[in-house]
């Protein structure tokens, strides 16, 4: 026992010098959202506010959800931990598997948080699409179609509502959906 040096593949040397740069980075991120009396707490947490200022969310139609989503505050504040933002990055990263994405992207679009998209949740995903300025905003027959159309396809078992497992069937057949999950 410790007689012989420890020897770490040069792929595998490389693989975690890139993991550990983006942790730093990440970090980095993190605290320069800080406040400097928050630097010295153990467990920081970044207000919602300061995340939302990051040019990455600031014109994101979800951002709101998304620091809500991702949040383990039990004040429901929205606020994040470094663990919940390595959490966010890592879920909107290029190397997240569809499973994840499609995963945080339901819970996104889950405005009410009861595990189902249903019509309320899919009128406010809609609007957060299309804005609700008078513009924009479509007219209650065409939100009701919409909505009707939605649920024709995607609602498998005819319960009204769409269920993660229906959402993730949906969404593998749309090429693009990775890529369009990122920040």
């Amino acid at each position: 026992m410790g007689t012989t040096a420890s020897q770490l593949r040069k792929d595998l040397l490389s693989e975690y010098q890139v993991v550990m740069h983006v942790f730093f980075r990440a970090h980095k991120r993190f605290s320069e959202l800080l406040s400097k009396e928050d630097r010295n707490i153990p467990t920081p947490r970044v207000p919602m506010e300061k995340v939302l200022s990051l040019p990455e969310l600031k014109s994101n139609p979800f951002r709101k959800r998304i620091c809500h989503v991702f949040s383990t505050s039990d004040m429901k504040d929205g606020s994040l931990t470094f663990e919940d933002f390595l959490d966010l990055l890592s879920a909107f990263s290029d190397s997240a598997t569809l499973e994840i994405k499609s995963h945080y992207a339901f819970r996104i679009f889950d405005f009410d948080d009861d595990g189902t998209l249903d019509g309320g949740d899919l009128e406010k995903l809609v609007n957060c699409l299309t804005g609700e300025t008078d513009d924009t905003r479509l007219t209650t027959e065409e939100m009701r179609q919409l909505i009707s159309n939605i649920l024709e396809e995607s609602d498998i078992d005819k319960d009204g509502t769409v269920n993660l497992s229906e959402f993730q069937h949906v969404i593998s057949r749309s090429p693009d959906f990775v890529r369009s999950v990122q920040i």
